[in-house]
């Protein structure tokens, strides 16, 4: 008896979406769906706006990684001011819009390990939905909730003090920032009231490591084998193949590590990336052109920038990474489970970067803003918290937007995220009649290992209204369960 099983809406994505499982007669998934099914109108908004607006109006595509959008649109815009692209900036408006990323990167990896990750972990996959929440982490762990509470306080004030507001800031401006950082902001993050300083984030950033690795060695067979499959993974990454978050060229690596795009300039990456439309998505599918649609999909993200990149240009980020580089004896790591790991990795990464900018005497002086000659086009690349933000503006002779285009890092991880969803449903749902609670947070978990785009109460909550419907060929219904 075919059965389709359909999850809706799924709200950890910015916007609404569905999950659709369809089962054959012998009980096998024949086809699995993540749906995106709100469009997203950014590209047409900002079109007649002065340019140098963008900054701020694209911030509100996302409540949660403003920085990001701020950042990607301002690198853009920093080549059509004629200031060059990510390196020709003043050492201050550089500078300062690297602490003010990194301070983003910080505080969105601690908010999605421990308020969203963290239940799962700690109450198990089919836990008890009642306590299996921030609020249940809280009770039951109390140190590890507020670790994580003032872990994202601490990256939030670093936003206010670089961006002028924790959420949808001005500091990013065409060709570089519009403030330094002044002694009392400087000394506030370095030696502030404990725990609210670097060195206490420095070493809850290395705890949070410590922790995921002791789980991991405990739970090896969920971690490794969960929605695992070999893909292509693509970043920026520093011209000398380290890790950078805030600039670079684009890498891609294909599952077994050999590269297949090679340090490009992003400024070209039409030349290399082109994007898939479905009929049953408002979400396009990206993929590198010279492989096709159906071998040139990619992951981005944490676990992808840790599969291309050769190092990490700090000293305890490093560290963690030459061990988890070993767990995979140098391949790349195609688990989706470690993805946490990886993120993890990059919060110890951003701390110290963080504190290694906050020593840095060009924030509190120096020229704030360069630019030459004007141009019409910019493309700007970031490496936002979940992964590579593309930004591409062309201006007319008025200095409006006339075009713009915006390949968002949940787009990019749109095909990556069904891949999860379908090898979750083959796994747990093959051969079963019943809908149980823990079926529907599986999935949940799959796409969650991406941390994809979402609002901040569903983030914080931890709660995801669904309803997953079993019905048979003629669409009676078999089995309801609602969350």
């Amino acid at each position: 008896m075919k059965q389709k099983i359909t999850i809706e809406p799924v709200t950890r994505v910015e916007g609404h979406g569905k999950v659709t499982i369809h089962i054959d007669e012998d009980g096998n998934i024949s086809q699995s769906r993540l749906h995106i099914v709100e469009f997203r109108g950014f590209e047409r908004f900002v079109q007649g706006r002065p340019y140098w607006e963008a900054p701020v109006l694209v911030q509100r595509l996302c409540g949660i990684c403003p920085v990001s959008h701020h950042l990607a649109a301002a690198k853009a815009l920093d080549v059509i001011v004629g200031a060059g692209t990510g390196d020709g900036l003043t050492p201050t408006g550089e500078k300062m819009r690297r602490l003010m990323h990194y301070g983003q990167m910080f505080q969105s990896h601690a908010l999605h390990f421990f308020h969203l990750v963290s239940p799962d972990l700690l109450f198990g996959v089919d836990g008890d939905p009642a306590i299996r929440n921030i609020i249940g982490v809280a009770k039951k762990y109390p140190d590890l909730a507020v670790q994580g509470v003032m872990m994202r306080k601490y990256g939030q004030e670093i936003i206010k003090a670089t961006a002028g507001k924790k959420i949808h800031g001005t500091g990013a401006i065409p060709g570089g920032i519009n403030k330094h950082l002044t002694q009392e902001e400087k000394d506030s993050f370095i030696n502030g009231a404990d725990p609210l300083n670097i060195e206490k984030m420095i070493s809850w950033a290395q705890d949070s490591v410590n922790f995921l690795k002791d789980y991991h060695s405990k739970n090896k067979d969920f971690i490794d084998n969960f929605a695992t499959f070999p893909s292509n993974h693509l970043s920026l990454v520093r011209k000398d193949g380290a890790l950078d978050l805030y600039h670079g060229v684009l890498r891609a690596v294909d599952s077994e590590g050999n590269k297949i795009l090679h340090d490009v300039d992003y400024q070209d990456y039409l030349n290399y990336i082109n994007e898939e439309v479905r009929d049953w998505s408002y979400m396009k599918f990206p993929f590198l052109t010279e492989y096709g649609k159906k071998e040139g999909w990619y992951r981005v993200g944490p676990l992808a920038r840790l599969n291309t990149c050769d190092f990490i240009p700090t000293p305890l980020a490093q560290k963690e990474f030459e061990e988890y580089k070993a767990y995979t004896n140098g391949k790349p790591n195609n688990m989706s489970m470690h993805m946490h790991w990886a993120r993890l990795i990059e919060l110890l990464h951003s701390a110290e970067m963080i504190k290694e900018l906050l020593n840095d005497p060009d924030l509190m002086q120096g020229e704030l803003v360069t630019k030459g000659e004007k141009q019409k086009e910019g493309v700007g690349l970031i490496e936002a918290p979940r992964g590579t933000l593309f930004h591409h503006y062309r201006i007319n002779e008025h200095d409006q937007i006339e075009m713009a285009n915006l390949i968002v890092s949940t787009t990019n991880n749109n095909q990556p995220m069904n891949m999860a969803v379908n090898h979750v449903a083959k796994d747990v749902m093959t051969g079963q009649s019943k809908i149980t609670e823990g079926m529907m947070n599986a999935v949940e978990v799959a796409i969650r290992a991406y941390d994809p785009c979402l609002s901040c109460a569903t983030h914080a909550l931890g709660q995801m209204p669904l309803e997953l419907i079993l019905v048979d060929k003629d669409n009676n219904i078999i089995d309801r369960k609602r969350k």
